[in-house]
């Protein structure tokens, strides 16, 4: 109880000379309480932050193994396909013709345009079947699509 009584004066009396120094009491000047040492204030600048490191690991995938592409077993009734490699060889029907101005197929031994190349051909009205084997060429205008039926 005593240290607390003591503690007690104590700032009591150091509140009273700080007040008292404020009036002038020590005789000093106005411009000398000025020129008094002030605390400092070290502000001190952060730079930017370094960005942070990103790492790539670089995976090299393995390739699904792929089938080799098959030829088609059903196509448009439009063009002209290599039978073996754009078609599979074997006997195909069409519903018949796209318009009214019919469906023309033809078969050929090559790809030249030529009249002596034609195999075979026809004009369809109606529904038609027709067998193609490999290395032969197959032309079709004006077709709805070709099936595979065989």
């Amino acid at each position: 109880m005593i240290y607390g009584a003591v503690s007690l004066v104590s700032l009591l009396i150091g509140a009273g000379i700080g007040a008292s120094g404020e009036g002038g009491a020590s005789g000093a000047s106005a411009a000398e309480a000025k020129s008094d040492p002030r605390p400092t204030v070290t502000v001190t600048e952060q730079g930017e932050a370094e960005p942070a490191v990103t790492v790539t690991e670089t995976v090299t995938a393995m390739p699904k193994e792929t089938k080799e592409a098959e030829p088609a077993s059903s196509f448009s009734g439009e063009g002209e396909y290599l039978v073996g490699e754009d078609i599979k060889a074997g006997t195909y029907k069409t519903a018949g013709p796209e318009g009214e101005f019919g469906c023309y197929w033809e078969r050929a031994k090559d790809a030249s345009g030529e009249f002596d190349s034609i195999i075979t051909n026809n004009n369809l009205q109606g529904p038609g079947r027709v067998t193609l084997n490999n290395g032969e060429y197959f032309k079709t205008n004006r077709c709805q699509e070709w099936k595979r039926v065989g």
